[in-house]
């Protein structure tokens, strides 16, 4: 791990030591876990000597461990070596003290090779096998995310900021008055290292969306996604504010969305969605095909959560359908340009309270299938002949049952992986479903 050393040493010349090295695994939920190193104890992380339970990988989204996926104490909870990610040792900017973090995988003891729970490794996979077949993706995400006023309690519902219109569309006054939150979340992001684009307020109160720049180097950008969320959520924090990025707060506002936008190159950088016509390609019609052919059984995926499932209206701000259209923002799958180098696909499915290796895994994995499969493809939403497409699944626990038995979840994800992350989801319904609801005691109590 002298690799590892030599950045540390690059980190404190560019930065000073800092106080402590927040070591960062990301779980099946997206959520951050890890350990405090000292500053002065970068040696220790890159011998191997700093550890983790291999089942921290996959708990609940409420950090317990699921006995029903075979991890856990079950089986002795072992441990796994944790090891650093070359290049993600970053400052954060927000911290009170002079902080660094990175992140990191662990090694499984039984193959010596980073684990296959990694959900960030799922992602390496599949990205490799599309390199092996020359084809090279180029990625960009978009998220939203809302801005709220401090609550006191996790049970209180959350506030939109002072003097938000309840419609703040690309609002620059709502930009101005929000100018400090926003210019330190730039500024935190260009330290880190995030290539942001465009900050625009979106249409809820309080709800902005920050795009990042294309990338052929998909594992950052998925990186990216999940660095900018603590990102965000930190520097809210440090301004009295509160952020999140789940996937409907507000049952009356829009939803929170994570938008990718794919496309594919060559060996040579060639985009292979463009055939010099004015398109779409047949190339670029079959990758639309493969990922509405696959949407329905990874949809959990897409949606993994009890409050994911919100988003998913008709006439909302969400797309709702396996569908697809040009220049359309109610298609789940939208067009944005048909030729040239930007020629590309939009998936509009996914909420922005996604795992986003898993999403982005399950994204090009439906691009390859239809690359190779050719499923048929839909007429487009724009299209007078167009017959509208079924909606997606509004039962979370359907979803999760067709994701287990789904022939693409196994290609894509790996059988082990498939059980792992459906046992996980039905833990949660079950710990969800069974707390009896205010909503419940307001309706029935007193009547029945």
């Amino acid at each position: 791990m002298s690799d590892f050393l030599e950045e540390y040493a690059e980190y404190c010349k560019a930065h000073g030591r800092p106080d402590r090295v927040e070591l960062m695994l990301c779980d099946a939920n997206a959520v951050l876990r890890g350990k405090w190193l000292p500053g002065d104890d970068e040696k220790k992380l890159a011998d191997g000597a700093v550890r983790l339970p291999l089942s921290t990988y996959a708990p609940n989204i409420l950090g317990a461990e699921v006995e029903e996926t075979g991890l856990g104490i079950s089986v002795g909870d072992p441990d796994g070596r944790i090891v650093p990610i070359p290049g993600t040792l970053k400052p954060v900017p927000w911290a009170k003290a002079h902080v660094a973090q990175v992140q990191v995988e662990m090694i499984d003891p039984d193959t010596g090779e980073i684990s296959d729970l990694s959900s960030r490794q799922q992602l390496a996979r599949m990205v490799g096998k599309l390199h092996a077949k020359g084809l090279h993706p180029v990625l960009a995400t978009e998220l939203e995310f809302y801005l709220f006023k401090p609550r006191g309690s996790e049970d209180d519902a959350p506030t939109p900021p002072d003097r938000s219109p309840d419609a703040q569309n690309y609002d620059l006054e709502v930009l101005e008055r929000t100018q400090d939150i926003l210019d330190d979340i730039l500024k935190a992001s260009e330290a880190q290292g995030l290539a942001t684009d465009t900050l625009i307020a979106e249409y809820g109160p309080g709800q902005f969306e920050i795009n990042f720049h294309h990338t052929d180097d998909v594992m950052w950008a998925a990186d990216t996604a999940l660095l900018f969320k603590r990102l965000v959520r930190g520097v809210a924090r440090s301004h009295g504010m509160e952020a999140t990025f789940m996937a409907k707060p507000y049952a009356d506002f829009p939803g929170n969305g994570m938008h990718v936008h794919a496309s594919v190159v060559d060996k040579d950088g060639k985009n292979v969605f463009d055939d010099g016509t004015d398109g779409p390609s047949d190339a670029l019609k079959h990758a639309v095909g493969g990922v509405l052919d696959t949407m329905r059984d990874l949809q959990a995926i897409f949606a993994p959560h009890m409050n994911s499932y919100r988003r998913f209206k008709p006439m909302s701000f969400a797309p709702s359908a396996p569908d697809w259209g040009f220049d359309n923002r109610a298609a789940g799958i939208r067009l944005p340009e048909t030729k040239g180098p930007g020629a590309r696909l939009e998936h509009r499915i996914a909420g922005a309270d996604v795992n986003p290796y898993l999403a982005v895994a399950a994204i090009l994995g439906g691009m390859l299938h239809g690359l190779e499969a050719k499923p048929a493809l839909p007429l487009p939403l724009d299209d007078a002949d167009a017959t509208p497409a079924q909606p997606l699944s509004a039962d979370w626990a359907q979803t999760v049952d067709r994701f287990a038995n789904a022939q693409i979840a196994t290609d894509i994800f790996g059988a082990r992986y498939q059980d792992i992350y459906a046992t996980i989801r039905r833990d949660e319904i079950q710990q969800l479903t069974h707390e009896i609801s205010q909503i419940e005691y307001r309706t029935y109590l007193g009547r029945l």
